[in-house]
């Protein structure tokens, strides 16, 4: 199992942390030492995985805040709060998100909900921390990407799904390779700028949690269950659970070893299950243009670009 290296001297942010990787990402960075903040959406929610993280390490240190990813405003005000604290933030783990609900939804922008929770929230609030991220030493930022992102596609003409027709998993993938490119870009620009941060990216394989349930409840009257064809093919997959499938996450957001616009997943049958390794990035994350052109259009849509202060090349000494 990675075990994640001595955080004691580390402020970490980590979103979704009520539940599945977010609450176990949290788990292990607090009890390496790591003051976290559990930023979550409901809040009562992220007080009962506060209490279950402390009835196991009675001395993390943790507080829970509230963040909805499909709400700028939220996001805003997330971001000014950390600001406000004054303290360098060593680590953003963007890990929260929302996996095919059945029909289109909406964010409160407007964003079709995958494509706004998954990847323009995250990147909203990755640039309004910034300013926090780079008055720390060694700053990372750790994005939760996955597997999907091998068949997704950037659909510039209709990124919102509007004109065609909404496919739950398609519009996930889209997300989840938008959040690559996020990853990979923030490193060129971080390079670009002299900047001392670090940015990686991650993917869980299969693992089990209520991601693959909660998203495809949505808008039902009940809880979603997979028909007995799509259980049954399924079960033939390998699936781990939670704890081996934070590692790659963990491995991206702490070892020491981890590279610049780095990649990580499971290295175990069909990249799903296994230790960590370096994951392959698809093809349609590594074009600089397109991925410049993804990342401009996410600023004109969330109205958030890099700070201008920080826009400028830092003179590298030595």
């Amino acid at each position: 199992m990675y075990v994640v290296p001595d955080r004691s001297d580390t402020f970490a942010v980590v979103t979704g942390a009520n539940s599945g990787t977010g609450k176990e990402a949290a788990r292990r960075l607090a009890e390496a030492g790591a003051r976290v903040v559990l930023a979550v959406r409901t809040p009562a929610k992220g007080e009962r995985a506060r209490a279950e993280i402390l009835a196991r390490h009675p001395h993390a240190r943790l507080e829970v805040r509230r963040v909805d990813l499909a709400d700028l405003a939220s996001v805003e005000a997330f971001a000014d709060a950390i600001a406000a604290d004054g303290t360098p933030l060593d680590l953003l783990v963007n890990n929260a998100g929302v996996m095919s609900p059945p029909t289109r939804m909406a964010t409160a922008d407007g964003f079709e909900l995958q494509m706004g929770s998954n990847f323009l929230g995250p990147f909203a609030l990755t640039l309004r921390l910034l300013p926090a991220l780079l008055a720390a030493p060694a700053p990372r930022v750790a994005t939760m990407s996955s597997g999907t992102a091998n068949y997704g596609r950037i659909g510039f003409d209709d990124l919102q799904w509007e004109r065609r027709r909404y496919s739950p998993a398609l519009s996930y993938a889209q997300s989840k390779l938008a959040d690559l490119i996020m990853s990979v870009h923030l490193a060129r620009v971080a390079d670009e700028r002299g900047w001392h941060l670090l940015s990686t990216a991650a993917h869980p394989g299969y693992t089990r949690t209520n991601l693959q349930t909660s998203g495809a409840s949505l808008g039902r009257d009940a809880p979603y269950r997979p028909n007995p064809v799509l259980r049954a093919l399924n079960a033939l997959l390998p699936s781990q659970g939670v704890e081996p499938g934070t590692e790659p996450l963990l491995y991206a957001a702490t070892a020491p070893d981890a590279a610049a616009g780095g990649y990580y997943g499971p290295g175990g049958r069909f990249g799903l299950v296994g230790p960590t390794v370096t994951a392959r990035i698809t093809r349609r994350a590594q074009d600089p243009a397109v991925n410049a052109r993804l990342w401009a259009e996410a600023e004109r849509l969330t109205g958030v670009a890099l700070p201008a202060p920080l826009s400028r090349r830092t003179p590298r000494t030595g």
